[in-house]
Parts: structure tokens; sequence; C-alpha cells
């Protein structure tokens, strides 16, 4: 892939849209207080895809001031495939098939455990969800959302993502606090109960 891999406005708008459109569906921010979360995410999301398909930021960075000597083709944009390929461990090639299987799995497996936690939640009708995935974690449309945040950062990395994501992972953390505040409101004693026998994001 050469230099003319990025400039390629087309991509940043669609995958932009596209991964945006499924957050909406998703982690449906329909209170007003939500879509400060939401215009973080945006906001991260046309971070990624502007130095994706746009414009190499964190290369032009770490070219000039850094120093360090990466090109600017799609495969070099796959920064730890780089390192790997720059400390000899593997073939550039081979670091970016390593790269896009993680990152793959990550991001798949994230964007399927949001999915089937809103379709739990969805046809729950209003009564408290402890069952399939809500059996094992208290917030697992959370999970898979800072899994798709792994995945990309392992697939794309930039230093405005980079930046960004212990400040999202703190930003939805406290978000699902307060929703467990409204849900003992609502539920009382058993929802209190679901929190003592269920952990908040990872089952272990």
């Amino acid at each position: 892939m050469s230099e003319s891999f990025y400039g390629n406005w087309v991509a940043v708008i669609f995958s932009a849209a596209l991964l945006s459109i499924f957050f909406l569906a998703f982690l449906k921010p329909l209170k007003k207080r939500n879509w400060r979360e939401f215009g973080v995410t945006e906001a991260y999301i046309v971070a990624l895809f502007t130095e994706m398909f746009g414009i190499p930021l964190t290369i032009y960075l770490l070219t000039s001031v850094a120093g360090y000597n990466i090109g600017f083709s799609g495969f070099e944009g796959h920064l730890w495939a780089t390192m790997l390929a720059n400390l000899g461990i593997l073939p550039l090639e081979s670091g970016v098939a390593l790269v896009m299987v993680i990152s793959t799995i990550l991001i798949g497996t994230g964007l399927i455990l949001m999915a089937v936690g809103w379709r739990e939640v969805y046809f729950s009708k209003g009564r408290l969800v402890v069952t399939g995935l809500y059996s094992r974690v208290r917030h697992p449309q959370y999970t898979g959302f800072i899994l798709v945040l792994i995945g990309f950062l392992i697939q794309w990395p930039t230093i405005i993502t980079l930046v960004m994501f212990p400040f999202m992972v703190y930003m939805y953390y406290r978000l699902a606090k307060r929703e467990e505040r409204e849900m003992i409101e609502r539920f009382g004693e058993e929802y209190r109960e679901y929190i003592r026998r269920t952990r908040m994001f990872l089952p272990f």
C-alpha cells in the first residue's frame, strides 16, 4: 500500500458514520446528560478514522519530531506491526496479519457483546435483567465498548486515541456507577443483591 492510501476522505466519513450509528443504536444515549459521553465517543471515532484514512498525524509527529523511520504506507500505519518489524521480531506483513487478527477478534467480540446486551435489555420490557450476559457482568455493553476501543488501539494506535482511551474508560465507569444508583432507586434490595453477586465489567 502506497502513500496514496491516505487522503481517502470518503473512507473517513463512511467508517466514522458507520461506527457512530452502531454506537448510537446500542449505547442508547437517550437522556440529555448521556449526549456528553456520546460526544466524546464521537470525537474519538473521528480522530481514529481521520488518522487511519485521512492524515497520518501520529506518523508525521513520530518521523519529524521523534526521528523514527516510519513510511507512509497503509501497512506501516499499523504501528505495533511496524515496531515488531523494526525490532526484527516479525516481518512487516506478518506483523500486520497478527495485529489484524488480534484486533478483529477484540472488535468483533466487543460489538457482539454490545448487540446481545442491548437485545437482552430491550426484550426485558422494563424488568431487571439478571440472566444471559447480565448473569456474568453488570454492564456487558460497556465491556464490549471498551473491547472495541482496545481493538482499535491495537489495530491503529494514534497519539490522540491513546491519550483519550483512559479518559473514556473512566467516563463510562462513572456513567455505569450513575446508572447503578438509578437502578437501586428503582429496584431496591433486588439490585443490591445483584451487585453483590455479579462483577461490574469482567466476569473474574
